[in-house]
């Protein structure tokens, strides 16, 4: 039978390729060392697992949720703003819960796309960015991922030669997957475009606090003028190592807040209550657990660069999030990053994410996530190292080794 029309729209899920062969060498017995997946292994702290706990006690916690968040945890998400960014909101009308910061974003897609609508996105991202637009009837214009000079000019050509002109602007700093990290006065530049342009700002901000130079990332909304424009997706999924809880927020202009809270209220009753007042624990704490959280990612980077560096795989370091954005190793970059990300499981027992995963420019790279211990990062360096110093001799039918000297 023929794909329905939507799915056909979509392209084959390349990471499950890589998590098929990953299954299969683990169920012959392989050790697979997984930076593939960004799925965090750090528990939930104790005070926010505990707090759930005592909620849940309650029978009357069990009942249907609030679409839009209750209002403790809208609360405590403004007061976060105003703590972190000197950003106010107003709980009532600026911020909205959602079921983490991917379903926020495929819901606003939902909101406020018309079919043929046109949305600029970096190109590589996040798929959901791109992927949520396009099932909800838009098109997608790819832009660069980096934050430089060259960035307000392609948004210039964008809008000159898109017809119609475009509806939105996806921002992801910092990024999944490049790492790249925003100033504000980039976001100042680009304020001013998309307020002169009337163009809508839809900043995914997942990583604010996984950042590793000492400077925290900036927000959008803490432009003037941008509360117009812009909305801003967060998630507690890696600053508080609850991505199995499904927690994340929208925060920003009121008429796009509220297009979505349109939307999730036709289709879920929000997360479970319990969840919902753990969460809000979790934001009104010191932050001690965030500090924690981001030293463990920074002990993991610098492990991670390191020692693969020592195996022959310059990495560079990332700014911020818990990936490394590493260029594919120059003999095999023929290869493409889904051929080479097969490889290092088959031959190295190590998983990434290949890079062509989150848009075609990214297929020079694999992403690496931080997400096993510093003693596993190095496991898998010593593999990899095995495996660049016989790649030569025995992958010369694979590889056409000899043609690229």
């Amino acid at each position: 039978m023929e794909e329905f029309h939507k799915v056909r729209r979509l392209p084959p899920y390349v990471f499950e390729q890589v998590n098929r062969l990953k299954a299969s060498a683990r169920s012959s017995g392989a050790d697979i060392v997984d930076l593939g997946m960004g799925n965090p292994d750090l528990p939930t702290p104790q005070a926010i697992v505990d707090k759930l706990c005592d909620v849940v006690r309650d029978p009357r916690t069990h009942r249907y949720s609030a679409s839009r968040g209750i209002p403790g945890l809208r609360r405590a998400q403004a007061a976060y703003y105003a703590r972190r960014f000197g950003v106010k909101l107003n709980p009532e009308t600026q911020v909205v819960a959602t079921l983490g910061s991917k379903e926020g974003f495929a819901n606003m897609a939902q909101a406020i796309t018309a079919p043929g609508d046109v949305v600029m996105c970096p190109n590589p991202t996040y798929p959901i960015h791109a992927f949520g637009f396009i099932m909800s009837g838009g098109v997608i214009r790819s832009m660069q991922a980096e934050p430089d000079d060259g960035f307000i000019p392609a948004l210039e050509r964008a809008v000159r030669h898109s017809i119609p002109k475009p509806l939105a602007l996806i921002l992801n700093y910092p990024s999944n997957p490049t790492a790249c990290v925003a100033s504000l006065d980039f976001y100042k530049d680009v304020v001013a475009f998309a307020r002169k342009n009337d163009i809508i700002i839809l900043s995914d901000l997942a990583y604010a606090e996984i950042y590793f130079d000492g400077n925290p990332p900036p927000s959008v909304l803490q432009v003037p003028g941008a509360m117009d424009v812009a909305v801003e997706f967060t998630s507690m999924s890696k600053t508080f190592s609850m991505p199995g809880w499904r927690m994340g927020f929208a925060v920003g202009n009121e008429r796009l807040v509220a297009a979505l809270a349109r939307v999730k209220s036709y289709l879920d009753y929000g997360a479970f209550t319990p969840i919902q007042v753990a969460a809000a624990a979790a934001l009104n704490s010191d932050g001690a657990e965030i500090e924690e959280v981001r030293s463990v990612y920074h002990r993991r980077r610098d492990v991670l660069v390191e020692a693969f560096g020592r195996a022959g795989w310059h990495v560079p370091p990332p700014p911020a999030t818990m990936f490394a954005w590493a260029p594919i190793p120059e003999p095999f970059r023929p290869l493409g990053s889904l051929e080479f990300s097969k490889l290092l499981v088959e031959k190295a027992e190590v998983a990434v994410a290949p890079g062509v995963g989150f848009g075609e420019h990214g297929d020079d790279y694999v992403r690496i996530a931080l997400v096993e211990n510093e003693h596993r990062i190095r496991q898998a360096a010593r593999s990899i190292k095995r495996f660049l110093a016989t790649a030569g001799e025995t992958l010369d039918n694979v590889i056409p080794l000899a043609a690229r000297r």
